[in-house]
């Protein structure tokens, strides 16, 4: 549900660990391209660009292909965003950050080093305006117990239970749990608040860990794995030992 958080994370870690590289000519190449795409209002172009699928906050649906995004092209480069594109210079305000890509400015686009678009970090009007819409729309459908909250971080699902995190206020971050067959109208399994986000060094990696009495509750969020690697995982542990682990799939609609 959020990759493009994610990619906010790391150039917060990379600004106090690490400075921005000069960005080589070969990558200004596609750079400009990219550009140039913009300044022409070339969707298509633009849409070559991209590798999709492209992940929006949540609830906002993933953009999965390049049919959705050609329809959602101008609710997600508003003239606000296109004018930081087009007067952006490809040498000093895009920078290598490394292996994680290169970035505009601080961060409100990644590009990988073959030129695909991996995240879009810039939020239009159109999208604010449409992710509060969305989120009082699914407060309705909601158990009144969970009903109440700020920012809709994460749901994942394992394959016995689906997971339900939000920030209910200053970063104090909710878990709610319910078994698979059961909906997210019903009343939660389990409810747990005041977890805590920890992130995993400068790779994207996180984890959330609420704990109840005896038990905690850990789940992990995997951006930087390996091919075989889940997007998430649910861990718990009893006194200290691993009592269950099950992966995870991350919803984002």
């Amino acid at each position: 549900m959020k990759k493009s958080l994610v990619y906010v994370i790391i150039f917060i870690f990379c600004s106090h660990f690490t400075f921005s590289q000069d960005l080589k000519p070969e990558y200004q190449k596609f750079v400009k391209s990219f550009i140039s795409n913009v300044k022409s209002d070339n969707k298509e172009g633009v849409a070559s660009c991209i590798s999709f699928p492209l992940r929006r906050d949540y609830p906002i649906p993933t953009v999965e292909n390049k049919a959705d995004f050609m329809e959602r092209y101008d609710q997600i480069f508003d003239t606000i965003f296109k004018n930081e594109i087009i007067k952006s210079n490809p040498a000093k305000d895009w920078s290598e950050m490394g292996w994680r890509g290169i970035m505009l400015g601080s961060g409100d686009i990644w590009i990988d080093t073959d030129g695909k678009i991996i995240a879009i970090n810039y939020r239009s009007k159109a999208e604010q305006d449409l992710k509060s819409k969305l989120i009082a729309a699914e407060k309705l459908t909601l158990h009144p117990s969970i009903a109440y909250f700020q920012v809709p971080v994460y749901i994942l699902e394992t394959s016995k239970f689906r997971i339900r995190i939000d920030d209910i206020g200053k970063e104090n971050y909710r878990y709610a749990s319910w078994s698979i067959n059961k909906s997210m109208s019903d009343k939660p399994d389990l409810v747990i608040t005041k977890g805590l986000w920890i992130f995993d060094g400068s790779g994207g990696n996180s984890h959330l860990n609420f704990k109840k009495d005896s038990y905690l509750y850990q789940c992990s969020i995997i951006v930087l794995g390996t091919s075989e690697s889940p997007p998430a995982n649910l861990t718990i542990y009893q006194n200290g030992k691993e009592i269950l682990s099950q992966d995870a799939k991350i919803i984002t609609k």
